[in-house]
């Protein structure tokens, strides 16, 4: 019988990207929506209503950062015979606008104005940060964990779980494509000289695979498995990589931030073949924020959450529901097909059979229906025995408190780059209850950690020194007098969500780079 690790080696398997873009005869071919002349008469209407009832006319969504557009505001929608650019151009109230369209997008952005000398852009006209939200076009939800990549290298980021994301915006990726995927969803492309500034909404569109139920049921979920980890080396390479990451880690007590920790770190990513290389992290820059107003008896700190995040790479460290000698203790489910970046994946549901009272996983795996990779996994340790597993997450409690985990939920994203995968993103939530011995009442603590990967290279990859690795077992340390936005310079990372974002205003601070293991 398999038996599940506290950190092991599950996790929840994301989104997986193909990149490509609209061809320039594509783009140009596209861009005749905006010379095309349409009737309106609706009058004066809200400037949101405006766009609205534009999209439902031509068919076009628009995408667009919110400062351009003053949704609030008025405007005259009335036209007759005019060209669409120049009803836009009346619309928003501006001549400083361009407009582009990449497949049924028309892209509102500020218009750039090329300065004499090279081609690329000086820092001057370049936007230095890149910033919005990753939505759903018909509800307007956010889309937590969506993956986005620049087309032309390794830099890519994810959204939070408010679908927030940020990227650093430089002159020698000016010209690139951003790629935007998530399960279930239409591929987006923006160019990126299109794309600058904040508060930028990107809305994706679903797109549903009619797949008929005698096709599912035909399919065998262990056979599909099975071809699945004999493709791990072909999918994610028989060479090392070398990953630039955004880490982070906190504690709370129910609104309240204990402590959080984020860094910059560089990995050493080994093979996915037979080889005795493991992987290694070298931390670049990083900081610890402690509340300096917690007064409980009662503090949890996590342990190790690096090292979690690695073990969590399911298609290295193989998964323990995809094991060969655990499949007998799981039941599997193809329930449905879905598209992801223009190809499509199977869903696999699982869970542990009945009668077997060791706690297991259950969730939801996704792989490519072509090539077999991993996409993307979603798992938790069984709710109904994870109390079971107190020893694997709980050490060194506190004397005369009895803790305990409620819920543990792993993710994990891998993302496409060429023609192989790399690990994209991975994010781990606990939930623990803890209450004094023969007490009644509780605390409840959530825990989380995550691993947003930012860039990727291939290419003269070495393994690090030894006097450079990080104590990946240990906790950050140390701390300075206050929590600087500007802390990361160049460097990308991760937007902290709403939550966490208040709870971080709320609280007095001292930070300080990490400098010293402990």
């Amino acid at each position: 019988m398999s038996h599940a690790n506290g950190f092991g080696t599950p996790a929840r398997i994301a989104i997986a990207l193909l990149f490509f873009m609209a061809t320039a005869e594509k783009l140009a071919a596209q861009q005749g929506i905006l010379d095309s002349a349409f009737t309106f008469r609706e009058g004066i209407i809200r400037t949101g209503s405006a766009l609205e009832a534009i999209s439902a006319k031509t068919g076009y969504s628009f995408t667009y950062d919110s400062r351009l557009i003053n949704t609030e505001g008025k405007s005259d929608l009335t036209f007759t015979n005019e060209k669409l650019a120049a009803i836009l151009m009346k619309i928003a109230g501006s001549d400083s606008l361009a407009f582009s369209v990449i497949d049924k997008y028309i892209i509102i952005s500020r218009k750039y104005y090329a300065r004499p000398g090279p081609e690329t852009p000086s820092r001057e006209t370049i936007p230095g940060y890149l910033s919005g939200r990753v939505t759903d076009i018909e509800t307007g939800e956010p889309l937590p964990f969506a993956t986005l990549g620049l087309k032309g290298s390794g830099r890519g980021t994810v959204t939070n779980s408010n679908g927030v994301f940020g990227m650093k915006i430089t002159g020698d990726i000016f010209n690139d494509t951003l790629i935007i995927t998530y399960l279930g969803y239409k591929r987006r492309a923006v160019p990126v000289r299109n794309s600058g500034g904040n508060d930028y909404n990107i809305a994706m569109e679903k797109e549903f695979i009619s797949i008929p139920e005698i096709i599912i049921r035909n399919q065998v979920p262990l056979e599909i498995i099975s071809k699945s980890r004999k493709a791990v080396p072909r999918n994610f390479g028989t060479t090392p990589s070398l990953m630039t990451a955004f880490y982070r880690e906190g504690v709370m007590k129910k609104n309240e931030l204990q402590t959080y920790s984020e860094a910059v770190i560089r990995i050493f990513k080994s093979p996915y073949s037979n080889t005795l290389q493991n992987d290694q992290v070298k931390i670049l820059k990083s900081r610890k924020i402690d509340n300096a107003d917690i007064t409980d008896t009662l503090a949890v700190r996590l342990k190790a959450g690096l090292g979690t995040c690695l073990e969590l790479d399911g298609a290295r460290n193989t998964f323990d529901f995809l094991l060969a000698e655990s499949l007998h203790d799981y039941t599997y489910r193809l329930t449905d097909i879905v598209t992801y970046d223009e190809e499509s994946a199977y869903a696999i549901e699982f869970e542990q059979k009945e009668g077997i009272e060791e706690p297991l996983y259950k969730g939801t795996i996704y792989i490519n229906t072509s090539d077999f990779a991993i996409l993307h996994a979603d798992f938790e340790l069984n709710p109904k025995y994870v109390q079971r597993m107190k020893e694997s997450f709980v050490a060194n409690s506190t004397h005369g408190f009895v803790t305990w985990p409620l819920t543990v939920k792993y993710s994990v994203t891998y993302r496409k780059l060429g023609d192989r995968y790399f690990l994209s993103h991975v994010r781990g939530d606990l939930l623990f209850t803890s209450s004094r011995k023969r007490k009644l009442f509780k605390s409840q603590f959530k825990v989380f950690f995550e691993l947003a990967v930012t860039d990727i290279r291939t290419e003269s990859v070495l393994r690090f020194e030894r006097e450079e690795l990080a104590p990946i077992h240990s906790v950050f340390s140390k701390t300075i007098k206050s929590y600087d936005p500007l802390f990361w310079g160049d460097q990308d990372f991760l937007r902290p969500e709403d939550n966490l974002l208040q709870a971080l205003r709320n609280m007095k601070v001292r930070m300080q780079e990490f400098n010293e293991d402990r």
